[in-house]
């Protein structure tokens, strides 16, 4: 059976940009789920309202005990966890944050101790809530506004004394809470409203700030979308009545918010152990490549130090010739090349005749001058492969692989020649003659290790000096 092409129809608009488009609609589409999902409790809110009858009340003291049992077990927890993050990584929003807990959970746990009583003196019983509901936001906020600080000093983070002032506060708390239930203002609606409303202006504070400086890691959209499911629930109390039907959906948006923040706290812990370092797939490639980007412009910049390196090591820094050790290194390389059977090298040794009148006439300024141009004239004298060191103040080598005495004779002879035809400029107003003695040695016939050869070379530079200078000489 043979195959049947099927073909793929492309929208017009698609097809040249595969991505653009889609992209935009799919962030768009992930963006309203977000709002959507956060938002999904003011549907609840509102059919409660509009399509319910508020008298209707659902009162059960055991399961409100064991609900507020089940919570603060769980903000212990959290706590706990948010605590440990924070001592590991210093950062300053999950200190807010493992305080936010903490406070939430020693003013709440209250909140289902007085549960017994709701009859004998309901604001002792209801009271806790609202305001451990607004220490918590208030407490989140004080952590949103500390994003992206610097890391707190280990030294600082795990003192008991750091801790316990809060907890001291918290109780503290507890007390004036306890105070107001007896008071004759405990009623007044204003009360209960500034503690509640002020839990909503919190959490509400909080989505601006996130808004307003667009902060959007993945931890922080969760934890965007617990503190609106927390203003969400501060709505829900303040419209609801106690044991009421919208009291109790107070209580599962509450709950809910705080599911999802805690899921957030122990992702964290199973990562990064930070809250602001957690990034989406997006956002991780997009660091991973610029951190590649960097590692490649550092090795580049290692690779060209490096060479750098490798080159002033090899290299005389003024005329840029090789230096004494790499013109060994390779003699050395052509010594093995003719032991395994290659033919001779040969070597020239040259100094540039009465160099220490030029300098005491003209200066070291001219001399070093001179010294780069004779470098150049050297090698536009060779051949490309021939190499060129300087040995000394203005004492040269030349390397002339594959070159036997007659052939580096020749070269010899050419090289002294453009040297005396050519005098130096030098930025002088009138050039200076200079001329060169030159001694040559080949391998094989004047020895068979390096240091034999060179100094053949040196001894006959050394007799074309004191037979007059300007001369080339290669006899034994």
């Amino acid at each position: 059976m043979s195959a049947v092409a099927v073909p793929v129809v492309v929208p017009d608009g698609l097809a040249s940009d595969p991505t653009g488009t889609i992209r935009w609609i799919t962030e768009a589409y992930v963006r309203l789920l977000l709002v959507g999902f956060a938002l999904m409790p003011a549907g609840l809110i509102a059919y409660l309202y509009f399509l319910q009858d508020p008298a209707l009340k659902f009162e059960h003291h055991a399961f409100h005990i064991v609900a507020i049992a089940i919570a603060t077990l769980e903000g212990g927890f959290v706590t706990y966890v948010s605590w440990r993050c924070y001592r590991e990584s210093g950062e300053p929003l999950l200190r807010w944050m493992t305080l936010g807990f903490l406070g939430f959970t020693v003013i709440y746990v209250l909140h289902g101790a007085f549960t017994g009583y709701a009859h004998d003196n309901i604001w002792l019983f209801l009271l806790y809530g609202p305001v451990s509901r607004f220490a918590m936001a208030a407490l989140l906020l004080a952590g949103l506004l500390n994003y992206h600080r610097p890391p707190d000093a280990r030294d600082q983070r795990g003192k008991p004394g750091r801790w316990s002032r809060w907890v001291t506060l918290f109780m503290l708390v507890n007390v004036a809470v306890a105070l107001v239930a007896g008071s004759s203002i405990a009623g007044h609606p204003a009360v209960r409203l500034s503690m509640e409303g002020g839990a909503l202006v919190m959490s509400v504070a909080n989505v601006a700030v996130l808004l307003a400086r667009r902060i959007r890691s993945p931890l922080m959209v969760v934890f965007a979308m617990a503190v609106t499911m927390f203003a969400l629930s501060s709505l829900a109390f303040l419209l609801g009545r106690p044991w009421n039907h919208m009291w109790w959906l107070a209580h599962v948006i509450f709950a809910g918010a705080f599911f999802l923040l805690s899921y957030g706290v122990v992702q964290a812990f199973h990562t990064t152990r930070s809250f602001s370092m957690i990034y989406s797939h997006e956002q991780l490639m997009v660091r991973i490549a610029e951190a590649m980007a960097r590692t490649e412009n550092a090795l580049g910049d290692l690779r060209r130090t490096n060479q750098t390196l490798e080159r002033l090591a090899a290299t005389d820094s003024l005329t840029g010739a090789d230096n004494r050790r790499r013109f060994t290194e390779r003699v050395e390389i052509e010594m093995e090349r003719v032991k395994r059977g290659g033919p001779p090298f040969s070597v020239l040794a040259l100094d540039l005749d009465n160099f220490k009148d030029v300098n005491d006439h003209h200066g070291h300024q001219v001399g070093d001058s001179i010294l780069k141009a004779f470098v150049q004239t050297c090698l536009s004298a060779i051949r490309p492969y021939d190499g060129v060191a300087r040995v000394g103040g203005e004492e040269f080598m030349v390397l002339l692989p594959k070159a036997a005495l007659d052939a580096a004779r020749v070269i010899a002879e050419r090289l002294r020649a453009a040297v005396e035809a050519n005098p130096f400029q030098s930025g002088m107003q009138y050039p200076v003659a200079v001329t060169v003695s030159i001694g040559v040695s080949q391998s094989g016939l004047d020895g068979d290790t390096t240091d034999v050869i060179l100094r053949a070379a040196d001894r006959r530079l050394y007799d074309a000096k004191h037979q007059g200078r300007n001369r080339v000489i290669w006899a034994r």
